[in-house]
């Protein structure tokens, strides 16, 4: 425990100068309220005095003002003694040289303070006179002339900028995709994957996998997302290593059912899972090309559709809903044109998810004659253009050869059409061309 050190001379009082014993509250002359440290005059700074030590401090005290020299008594301050202060910091002008204060019983380890202070070396960026690099300023994309707050707003026009999500486009090799959210929804809950491989024989191979997020589940975008990772990574794996393409579309299946099933462990699903929501869904379908066969695979509504470069050959759907609509169709029950026009017509009966009644992946194989190009897509597509027909009818008759235009084409025809839903598609040559060749 620290203890006050000893005095070496009866103090004064700082009114009157009459001495005063230590432990006096009031000054017996003339009554001055000892507890209070009086106020030096302005202008009197305080200057540091040395003088004679008492016997046994081993501190400079301030040397006694001379009787009679008419200078008015010095005020005793806290700052006089030595010390510490609450914080067991010694009180400044008051350290012995080795390291202890007189009579405290306290060491103070404290460094010497330095007779300069270095200076931290100045930003050479600064030095030379010039400022930190800025982002540079967003544009907005509707107006083109406002600039985009932190927000994601337009300080011109207000317009809401696209996420990362709202539009995506990518071109592999000869394979291409487009994604976009579309007119109506707040994000975009489509997902794809695309990539070009070689089998052992080193003949070409391209594949497409795109995944439709159930809105009405938890975190779809994060399902749509994982279940087309998972999947292009086991075909772009399998094939090379001589895995039979239908074979290698349902193990990728598989493993998109795997990942979509743990998302519904994750302390993410967790927190944003409601009542009346399931476990994080979405649906697949894909596509493998190679040099004379395609093989299609699919849970859900998502389809697949080929479009011959000849459009005097038919062209034609691969896939079949897993939906309601399908259901009343495949029973005899209804036409395809009443069942689709029904409000029930896109439940689904099949998707991937933790609370999906059984997985039952369904691969298909074709060995079309003639070459084509060959689309992949969400329902937010074929939505505008549901029968073959339909579709090829827009389909640009370079499709084989410009995949990527041809997949904006896709989509814009939705956007055109109302943009109800998030539209997805990818465009595949049929057959697959060389290593190396890509869109013109």
């Amino acid at each position: 425990m620290s203890q006050m050190p000893r005095q070496a001379a009866l103090p004064k009082c700082p009114s009157c100068a009459e001495p005063v014993e230590s432990g006096d509250l009031f000054c017996g002359a003339c009554g001055q309220d000892l507890s209070v440290v009086a106020v030096p005059p302005q202008d009197h700074p305080t200057l540091a005095m040395t003088g004679s030590a008492a016997p046994g401090d081993g501190v400079d005290w301030p040397a006694p003002e001379p009787a009679g020299s008419g200078s008015p008594p010095s005020a005793h301050l806290p700052t006089d003694l030595p010390g510490t202060d609450s914080g067991d910091t010694p009180l400044p002008g008051h350290q012995c040289g080795s390291g202890e204060s007189a009579g405290s019983g306290v060491r103070f380890d404290r460094p010497a303070e330095p007779d300069e202070y270095p200076l931290q070396a100045p930003d050479p960026r600064l030095a030379a006179g010039a400022a930190a690099p800025a982002d540079p300023a967003q544009v907005c994309v509707a107006c083109r002339a406002g600039r985009v707050d932190d927000d994601g707003y337009c300080e011109n026009c207000g317009h809401a900028q696209p996420r990362e999500r709202d539009h995506v486009e990518r071109e592999t090799g000869p394979v291409a995709a487009v994604s976009d959210r579309g007119l109506r929804h707040h994000r975009n809950e489509d997902a794809f994957a695309v990539g070009h491989t070689s089998l052992p024989d080193g003949t070409p191979a391209v594949m497409a996998i795109v995944c439709d997020g159930v809105s009405s589940a938890t975190r779809p975008d994060d399902a749509s997302l994982a279940a087309s990772q998972a999947a292009g990574d086991i075909l772009l794996a399998a094939l090379p290593r001589g895995t039979h393409p239908q074979q290698a579309m349902h193990e990728a299946i598989v493993a998109a059912a795997e990942a979509v099933n743990a998302l519904a462990e994750e302390p993410a699903t967790a927190r944003e899972h409601a009542l009346h929501q399931n476990a994080p869904a979405c649906t697949i379908v894909g596509a493998v090309v190679t040099s004379g066969l395609l093989v299609v695979g699919w849970v859900g509504d998502s389809r697949v559709y080929w479009v011959p470069t000849d459009r005097g050959a038919p062209p034609a759907r691969l896939t079949e809903d897993d939906s309601w609509a399908a259901q009343m169709v495949a029973a005899g029950l209804m036409s395809e044109a009443e069942a689709y026009a029904d409000e029930r017509a896109h439940a689904i009966t099949g998707w991937l998810g933790a609370d999906a009644y059984e997985l039952e992946p369904h691969t298909a194989c074709f060995k079309p004659d003639r070459p084509g190009a060959v689309l992949v897509c969400t329902d937010g597509l074929w939505n505008y253009a549901e029968t073959a027909e339909e579709m090829s009818d827009i389909v640009p008759p370079d499709a084989a050869a410009r995949p990527l235009h041809s997949a904006r084409v896709l989509v814009g025809h939705a956007l055109d059409g109302g943009g109800h839903d998030n539209v997805t598609v990818a465009v595949l040559p049929f057959p697959a061309p060389p290593q190396g060749a890509g869109s013109a």
